[in-house]
């Protein structure tokens, strides 16, 4: 019979060798997408993670308008973070296409420049899949600047239906699912859990 010990030391040569493989370093693109919760705020726990260890962030917000989160109220109070909402708000609720692409090619302005600043060592892009989806934006033309991007510099793109393209272009997919939400039993949006 094999012992928990003889366990865990198979396991932990198999996780040494996987170590020793990886040796290079450099800039990541993160996309988080799915139907579930939390895609958003996966991004942020790395932005402390990343302020953490010293590194400048810049945030660009492309669909939510609401300035009164939770993490912008924190992370604004940060000294190595820019943060931008672009956004006009969720589309059902603007229900202006005109005014949702200018205000999204006007976030991808921000975000540019944020990808040219190799001072930046992570940029987040939230809700930004939406300025596909809606074809705000040209999505060769955005995975083309994500990939010439400073080459130490992490990205991560949060929002449902991220396109092929983008999961192909990326290092690391996450697909968030949703099996249960409290909002679907009737209980609000929650100032600390939800925005």
């Amino acid at each position: 019979m094999i012992t928990h010990e003889q366990r865990m030391q198979k396991k932990k040569a198999v996780i040494d060798q996987h170590i020793a493989a990886a040796q290079e370093e450099r800039g990541v693109l993160v996309v988080n997408t799915g139907n579930g919760k939390g895609k958003s705020s996966a991004a942020f726990g790395v932005v402390a993670r990343a302020l953490g260890h010293g590194l400048k962030v810049g945030v660009v917000q492309f669909v939510k308008g609401r300035s009164d989160t939770g993490e912008e109220a924190f992370f604004r109070q940060q000294p190595n973070v820019a943060w931008h909402v672009g956004g006009e708000g969720f589309t059902w609720e603007t229900q202006d296409q005109e005014r949702d692409a200018r205000a999204a090619q006007h976030a991808w302005s921000v975000a540019s420049e944020h990808l040219s600043d190799p001072e930046i060592g992570l940029v987040v892009l939230d809700e930004m899949t939406y300025a596909f989806k809606y074809g705000w934006l040209d999505l060769a033309t955005v995975i083309a600047k994500l990939l010439s991007r400073p080459a130490m510099q992490h990205v991560i793109v949060t929002g449902r239906g991220a396109p092929e393209a983008l999961r192909t272009a990326a290092d690391t997919v996450s697909d968030i699912g949703d099996e249960k939400h409290a909002f679907q039993a009737g209980i609000k949006a929650m100032p600390g859990l939800e925005w």
